[in-house]
């Protein structure tokens, strides 16, 4: 999922970006994608697990090859909180659990994670800070513990077939809404089938492709009748499916209170707009002041209620990590998500200065439709990419923006991601070798490209050559001539450490005159923008929702809510 990373102190220009329909789209350059979504297709029903592993390493190759996703480094993440709380935990995907927090004497907990948040609807949210309030405002059958792991929670035990193609789950008995009214199994499949269901236009409806089809296209999952029951067939078997069921868009929402929304028609998550929304988490929306604050209280109907001591989560909606810093020192924020850059060597041996691993990957995106590659082959678009990719100092931003310990990337599926047959994805074996091995903190990795600034001399001799090939032409002092210029703009929220990032691309690729000029905005429109495909290229970062490389790359289909480059478009 995109989040917001580390934020450092330095001056950007603040352009607007552009309207929405304003790029005409340039598909001659695009790459034909029709092979990807078959291969997709391919992994998703695949039961052998070692087949599986190289049709996903496949699915890789196909992705880099096309240079439209540019890894920068993968993630670690930081936060603050005062030596008085205590019971706050996350894990690799980005979750930050508060229901179990305790704060000395006080019963409430002020905090920062973001600004103004985009989706507050479990089916349609698709942000890391959208999904910390939607796992502390709803339940699913299952969730994780501070340990990372998934464990039941609606589900009071569940059992899975022999052949792994159905699961049964039993909910907890006399589970309530916030509003006091019974949810059963029948919300569970309510609410699967409308984040499923085209017109609801869930980013992520490409998670339910796990579960099975009726002939009427509805989700194979069956309740029983006194609607303690909740059976599954799915489509393959699926060994992460327990963790989906973790996952945000698998949680229940109300019917009555979906349906019950003025404009729902029109847009599917009207009823979640506003504080005071039917929930069913250990807490309920109860006042928001956009763009300015959210508060949350307790919602005595929970499950487990009585192990909830903060009575209201205060969250301060703001990107401006200058200011979010200034309150959590002035005693006024107990929680804070972001640091800015030029603190962090100061509070690196500070007891309240968090780091913690996450599974997921920073990169750079290219719309592959930009009229930037307007005139030039799939083949000559892709290397203008790729040359582009190879620019950059990627042991810079670690070092100087981010400073927490980042890797720097060489490839989209993260270090650390199992590979679904017992081992870690990436990393060389008998049946697949990356096409670079390089060093690392004395330790070879492998990748599609070196990474590391002792690579750069033969990194910008091999840029220069792929923009040749690519139709540019160059002076003797290596520069991109007047009569092949380029020029594109960066899309950017405003969030000072994505821009600390943007200037630092923009000095790399000044170095064969490229002329890049940042376009930042706020966080919300920034998503919508993006995923509409208004910009040439755009900062991105993806954590992953389960530790299997399907994640990372079924996001890429033509249909998927989160394909931001607009593949097979």
């Amino acid at each position: 999922m995109k989040k917001q990373i580390l934020a450092a102190v330095l001056a950007a220009a603040m352009v607007m970006a552009p309207a929405a329909g304003a790029f005409a789209k340039s598909s001659e350059a695009a790459p034909d994608w029709e092979e990807y979504d078959a291969l997709i297709g391919q992994i998703k029903t695949e039961t052998d697990f070692a087949a599986r592993e190289g049709l996903m390493h496949q699915a890789e190759d196909i992705l880099m090859d096309t240079g439209a996703i540019v890894p920068i480094y993968f993630y670690n993440d930081v936060y603050m909180q005062k030596e008085t709380v205590s019971g706050i935990y996350s894990n690799a995907y980005g979750f930050k659990y508060f229901m179990f927090a305790d704060n000395g004497d006080s019963d409430t907990l002020r905090l920062n994670l973001a600004s103004e948040p985009d989706k507050l609807d479990p089916a349609l949210n698709s942000s890391v800070d959208g999904a910390c309030l939607v796992v502390n405002s709803f339940t699913g059958l299952f969730a994780y513990d501070e340990e990372g792991n998934v464990v039941p929670a609606l589900a009071q035990s569940y059992e899975s077939s022999e052949d792994g193609l159905t699961y049964t789950f039993t909910l907890l008995p006399d589970l309530k809404w916030s509003d006091g009214t019974k949810l059963d199994a029948n919300d569970f499949a309510y609410a699967w089938n409308r984040a499923a269901a085209a017109e609801t236009g869930a980013d992520y409806f490409y998670m339910f492709d796990a579960i099975a089809r009726n002939d009427d296209d509805t989700l194979a999952v069956e309740v029983s009748e006194d609607g303690q029951t909740l059976t599954v067939t799915l489509a393959a078997p699926c060994a992460y499916f327990l963790d989906l069921c973790a996952f945000p868009t698998y949680y229940p929402v109300k019917k009555e209170a979906v349906e019950g929304a003025e404009g729902h028609e029109d847009n599917p998550g009207a009823w979640a707009l506003e504080a005071g929304f039917v929930s069913n988490g250990a807490y309920i929306l109860d006042s928001w002041k956009h763009n300015e604050s959210m508060v949350y209280v307790k919602n005595p109907n929970w499950y487990r209620a009585d192990e909830v001591k903060i009575e209201k989560l205060e969250f301060m909606l703001s990107a401006d990590d200058t200011a979010i810093f200034a309150a959590y020192n002035a005693g006024d924020l107990d929680f804070i998500d972001t640091v800015p850059t030029d603190e962090i060597q100061n509070l690196l041996d500070n007891p309240e200065f968090y780091i913690v691993d996450q599974l997921g990957t920073y990169y750079v995106c290219f719309n592959v439709n930009s009229p930037l590659f307007e005139g030039k082959t799939p083949e000559q678009a892709a290397a203008m990419r790729k040359a582009l990719s190879l620019l950059i100092d990627r042991d810079y931003i670690c070092e100087n923006i981010g400073q927490t310990g980042q890797q720097p990337a060489s490839t989209f599926i993260p270090a650390g991601m199992a590979d679904g047959n017992g081992g870690e994805f990436r990393v060389n074996d008998d049946d697949y070798t990356y096409p670079v091995t390089y060093t690392y903190n004395d330790e070879e990795i492998g990748g599609y490209f070196d990474p590391t600034y002792e690579a750069y001399e033969d990194n910008l001799d091999q840029a220069i050559e792929l923009l040749q090939e690519a139709g540019y032409e160059f002076d003797e002092d290596g520069k991109l001539s007047e009569e092949t210029p380029i020029s594109f703009n960066y899309l950017t929220n405003d969030t000072s450490g994505h821009v600390a990032i943007g200037e630092a691309l923009q000095q790399d690729f000044a170095a064969i005159g490229i002329d890049m000029t940042l376009e930042t905005t706020e966080w919300n429109v920034f998503l919508n923008e993006r995923k509409a495909g208004n910009y040439d290229i755009a900062r991105n970062g993806w954590i992953a929702d389960f530790n299997d490389p399907i994640n990372m790359l079924e996001m890429w289909t033509t249909d998927s809510g989160n394909n931001d480059v607009q593949f097979g478009r």
